[in-house]
């Protein structure tokens, strides 16, 4: 299907002052446009322009010092690329759930003025694919005053949600970029040992979401003895692959989207975006379906793994600031918290080292002062460490601090013990495994 490209400089010439924009997120950030609509705020021709996205992979200029009064960062997650702005004050974050995103545009807490997003080539039905990035951004191109779109050979042609017709396209800008990619380490002894513990609650069926890191990577690693297993998550990455290859993911169990892998965004390598080209068994979805709680439920023995920043004596779980600084956000932990607790079988985990870099307890009697709670101590389940599993379910809250101090390090379990003792009074004790 035939289309007229302009220049991104003349793209970009629909955002005025005060204007909502969007950018498509993660591996797929439209980095032709974001130039082109920072020399324009360089140029002194905007101010006071709003800027929405998931969070973005690349660099995100409009976020620094330089650009204060002209764009204001408020995003629905802080990325690294936005971390030290955010902590400083230059840029903002929205607390919102990951799955709930979409309704800021379609239920009109946020105007979108422009959406400025990348997409797959034509095919000859006229229709083009937002590949690596639904998410939120489809919300966003379908309440958009104007949807500009960076046609790139390098989007992937994904399936689901992602394909649009051309008509919902304003203005069309060409260029031929790699997209973004992410590589995470390989685990280390402390991570493999969590990716064992994790595995070992997995069972064959199981319908699996994994956060980001190299912790679910170290649970992807010790799966290729399991069969059956599917995929609802929030995002893909490279680790899936060779459970797919190896037929351990099928979605064979699954009850909704049966055979089907089924995502919003992917962050990993250009091996991954080449995965989800042109593969109907990969569904990439909107993020009001994909992390609603009650979808998620649908399929039997959802198991959802996410990791945390800290955890209390309770089980309360910290995972998007430490004291008053964010580093990042709610995401989909809670979504799917609760979603794989509602399944039939279902399991939800938060992993962690028991330690920091440094040898700091993770575990701590209270969170720090000013640290958001993001799953609550009501809907914590299992929680693991690279010292074990417990299970914190139905469990009272002496009962809780003892297992969790079972799995702390064992450098900080009589400091954990004492702090227990001085909150829950004499009769408390923790002997030890």
């Amino acid at each position: 299907m035939k289309y007229k490209a302009v220049s991104p400089k003349e793209a970009v010439k629909v955002i005025k002052s005060g204007d909502h924009v969007h950018l498509s997120s993660v591996a797929s950030s439209p980095q032709c446009l974001i130039n082109a609509m920072c020399e324009r705020g360089r140029a002194g021709e905007l101010k006071n322009v709003y800027v929405h996205h998931l969070h973005t992979e690349g660099p995100a200029p409009y976020a620094e010092k330089e650009f204060e009064g002209i764009f204001q960062h408020d995003a629905f997650f802080v990325g690294g690329n936005v971390r030290s702005a955010v902590q400083q004050g230059y840029a903002d974050y929205i607390p919102i759930f990951l799955g709930e995103t979409q309704r800021l545009y379609r239920d009109g807490y946020i105007k979108c003025n422009v959406a400025m997003i990348q997409v797959c080539p034509p095919d000859e039905h006229g229709y083009v694919s937002l590949g690596t990035s639904v998410d939120a951004t489809l919300a966003a191109v379908e309440t958009a005053d104007h949807v500009i779109a960076v046609i790139n050979p390098s989007v992937p042609r994904a399936f689901g949600d992602a394909l649009i017709p051309m008509s919902m396209i304003d203005i069309f800008v060409e260029d031929g970029c790699s997209l973004e990619e992410a590589h995470f380490s390989f685990p280390d002894a402390i991570e493999t040992e969590i990716g064992k513990h994790c595995a070992e609650l997995i069972e064959d069926g199981a319908c699996l979401q994994m956060g980001i890191g190299a912790i679910p990577n170290a649970v992807l690693n010790a799966l290729g003895s399991h069969s059956n297993l599917g995929i609802h998550t929030e995002m893909l990455a490279d680790g899936v692959l060779p459970l797919v290859e190896k037929g351990v993911i099928n979605g064979a169990n699954k009850t909704i989207d049966k055979g089907k892998m089924v995502s919003t965004f992917l962050m990993g390598s250009q091996k991954v975006y080449d995965f989800i080209h042109n593969n109907p068994q990969v569904l990439m979805m909107d993020v009001g379906y994909t992390n609603d709680p009650f979808i998620i439920a649908q399929n039997p023995k959802v198991t959802a793994i996410n990791s945390a920043l800290q955890i209390d004596l309770t089980g309360q779980i910290g995972a998007d600031s430490l004291g008053t600084k964010h580093y990042s956000g709610v995401g989909g932990q809670v979504d799917f918290v609760y979603g794989a607790s509602r399944s039939k079988g279902g399991k939800a985990i938060i992993a962690m080292p028991s330690v920091t870099n440094k040898g700091q307890s993770k575990i701590a009697s209270t969170l720090i002062n000013g640290s958001g709670v993001v799953t609550t101590r009501y809907h914590v389940h299992w929680f693991v460490t690279e010292f074990g599993a417990v299970n914190l379910y139905g469990k009272s809250l002496q009962q809780r601090a003892k297992l969790i101090i079972s799995i702390a390090h064992p450098d900080h379990q009589e400091a954990l013990d004492k702090a227990a003792f001085e909150r829950f009074g004499p009769h408390f004790h923790f002997i030890g495994k």
